[in-house]
């Protein structure tokens, strides 16, 4: 299916998120949409599969004007989106999900069918998903995989694909790569929106730059990855500076901890952080860095073990006396955990400032919500709602809202989603608040990251701390065999 986008506006009251966009995508090609938070890449997607209504413009499939101001009528054309945060529903089996969708005619959705259906295209794409499993059950990279297969069933002819690699580990990554290579290759034309310049050089036949909402270039196969870069960003900062590693007193300790939850759960975990270090969490997908992190946070409950923080043990569920021991929790779902969609950025500071007369200082906030705008770059105003922010937005959002001196910040992939000078910046702040005495331990999916910034890393394996890496002694191929059990 031949895609061609003649001058797309795209407006949110004041905000203008696209600026006439016009792009030609051929039939059985992979498209990269290349650009840096916030420059209409995620809005162009939504008004192409009919999430979002376009001010102006026009969209044509196979030389034919059409109109995709919905998802059912983008469906009904063979438009399919798979969400960077997949739209599904967790309470349900993965056979449940992967019906959603279907017209039902009358004589209700054979299941058997469906399963048999299911289970031949894991078998066809190489993915291991269990009809009758919980989706509660499944990683972020499996529920991804889920939701493509659902796609494919519904027969969609133009597939997007939001930041698909963001979160999921090295071999997903791999699998869904095959996946959609396999697609192009049988006539499917793919866009894949993305800020990671190996995801687009590795995949894509061409690839279109967005920047402040207009096309600010275009480039076919092979890429030049610094003209790339230029076209995204301009000047790139340098990242900043590693300090010497800290050796200050024990802020967290955790003792033969043992608890239930992702893939393997956290089995007879025993370790130290020290103040003022950077303490990167690493592993496949669900092999206990998230259990990890609950558990320091109070979220998760031990089995057995213990857990001390500045010298007091804590105990689940103590969320007063976790805030007031100075422990911070950012959570990689944005929108599940981390923020409220419907609030604004005026809303949400609101709710993190003490108010002792129970009256809310509207004013206040407001000034507040400009100040931290300002100073985390946030592109939107103190009345935009979270939901409306794109996904790098929202996390400088939730990283703003952050306390301002923690003693103990725990971060799920702080920079997902974010590009390149962002994320850096954002490091730059984390690393400004080790040096005021905090210690930050975090996860990330992207091993550069961690090697960047964290003075250790601890590797988990099948819900065991296997390694403890020191960064300066260590490269990235140790790390990665260390996550792979070698």
């Amino acid at each position: 299916m031949d895609l061609e986008l003649r001058d797309i506006h795209k407006h949110y009251g004041t905000v203008h998120a696209n600026r006439g966009i016009h792009m030609r995508v051929a039939s059985g090609t992979i498209h990269g949409i290349l650009g840096e938070n916030g420059a209409g890449k995620s809005t162009l997607m939504k008004v192409l599969s009919g999430y979002a209504a376009r001010t102006s413009g026009d969209i044509f499939l196979d030389g034919r004007a059409v109109d995709t101001t919905t998802p059912a009528q983008a469906n009904r054309l063979g438009i399919g989106m798979l969400y960077q945060d997949p739209l599904d529903f967790p309470s349900l089996t993965v056979l449940d999900n992967f019906s959603l969708g279907r017209p039902n005619r009358g004589g209700g959705l054979n299941r058997r069918a469906l399963a048999e259906e299911l289970t031949r295209l894991c078998r066809d794409f190489d993915f291991d998903l269990e009809p009758e499993r919980s989706l509660e059950q499944l990683t972020v990279g499996e529920r991804q995989q889920l939701e493509l297969l659902r796609l494919l069933s519904l027969e969609v002819k133009l597939l997007i694909l939001d930041e698909p690699t963001t979160g999921i580990s090295t071999p997903q990554k791999e699998k869904l790569f095959g996946a959609l290579r396999r697609l192009a290759a049988a006539g499917m034309t793919l866009l894949l929106v993305s800020h990671k310049l190996e995801d687009i050089e590795s995949l894509c036949h061409a690839v279109t730059v967005l920047r402040q909402g207009r096309v600010s270039g275009e480039m076919t196969a092979p890429f030049q990855l610094d003209e790339l870069v230029n076209l995204m960003f301009g000047t790139i900062p340098a990242p900043p500076p590693r300090g010497a590693v800290a050796s200050g007193e024990p802020v967290l300790l955790l003792h033969e901890a043992t608890a239930r939850g992702d893939r393997a759960g956290l089995g007879n975990c025993t370790v130290s952080v020290r103040r003022g270090q950077v303490v990167g969490l690493a592993g496949l997908e669900g092999s206990g860095q998230g259990v990890f992190l609950r558990l320091a946070a109070g979220l998760a409950k031990p089995v057995r073990g213990s857990l001390t923080v500045l010298g007091t043990q804590l105990k689940p569920g103590d969320h007063h006396g976790f805030r007031d021991a100075g422990v911070v929790f950012v959570p990689t779902a944005r929108l599940d955990e981390g923020l409220v969609g419907s609030l604004t950025i005026a809303e949400h500071c609101a709710l993190t400032e003490p108010h002792p007369s129970f009256r809310i200082d509207w004013q206040g906030a407001a000034n507040t919500a400009a100040q931290r705008i300002a100073r985390f770059r946030i592109q939107g105003s103190a009345d935009t709602p979270a939901a409306l922010l794109s996904g790098g937005n929202q996390q400088r959002l939730l990283l703003s809202l952050m306390p301002a001196r923690p003693r103990l910040l725990l971060l799920e992939q702080p920079t997902r989603g974010l590009d390149l000078e962002p994320a850096r910046w954002i490091w730059a702040q984390l690393r400004a608040l080790c040096a005021d005495a905090a210690t930050i331990v975090f996860s990330s999916a992207e091993l550069d990251e961690i090697m960047a910034f964290a003075d250790r890393v601890l590797v988990f394996y099948n819900g065991s701390l296997v390694r403890d890496l020191d960064t300066r002694d260590s490269d990235l191929d140790d790390l990665a065999r260390a996550i792979a059990g070698k």
